[in-house]
């Protein structure tokens, strides 16, 4: 797998046929390891180990609907109250990360309503922090520990 623009942490991986899976904790089940999956990982791994997020406020592939179809969104990070926090969009880390990537993660934050989006293909990083009453968004030069998150969305 490339290397990624993270920190480095242990996966258990399996060989699966011709493929590797790789184990999720979060989902307590081993997944087929394909490059976004390692970018998903890392990058869950950087918010629970490095941020400080609680591995129980954390979704994986959440399923939600946007305008009637099926969706799943990367990584959802949730708010103690269990309501959306911060939207994961990830790609694999050869696909560059260009607008249609944050037109998707935007699409998905209409339903969601997170006040933090994060586009990531494991070698870049894109943050903002989005403020719905007057449709903006303020990218972040870094992406704060969970409790600063918290308290920035609960406002001033």
């Amino acid at each position: 797998m490339d290397a990624l623009n993270l920190p480095t942490y242990e996966f258990r991986t399996q060989a699966r046929g011709d493929a590797r899976a790789i184990y999720d904790p979060l989902r307590d089940r081993y997944v087929r390891l394909t490059p976004e999956e390692w970018v998903r990982q890392h990058f869950v791994q950087y918010l629970i180990q490095e941020l400080d997020v609680p591995a129980g406020l954390v979704a994986i592939e959440a399923a939600f609907r946007v305008q009637g179809q099926p969706r799943r969104a990367d990584v959802i990070v949730h708010d103690r109250q269990g309501d959306p926090l911060l939207l994961v969009e990830c790609k694999a880390p050869r696909v560059s990360i260009a607008q249609d990537a944050f037109d998707q993660g935007a699409r998905y934050n209409i339903v969601l309503q997170a006040p933090y989006l994060v586009v990531t293909n494991g070698q870049t990083h894109y943050a903002c922090a989005i403020d719905f009453s007057d449709q903006s968004y303020t990218f972040l030069d870094d992406l704060p520990p969970y409790d600063v998150l918290l308290s920035r969305a609960d406002g001033p």
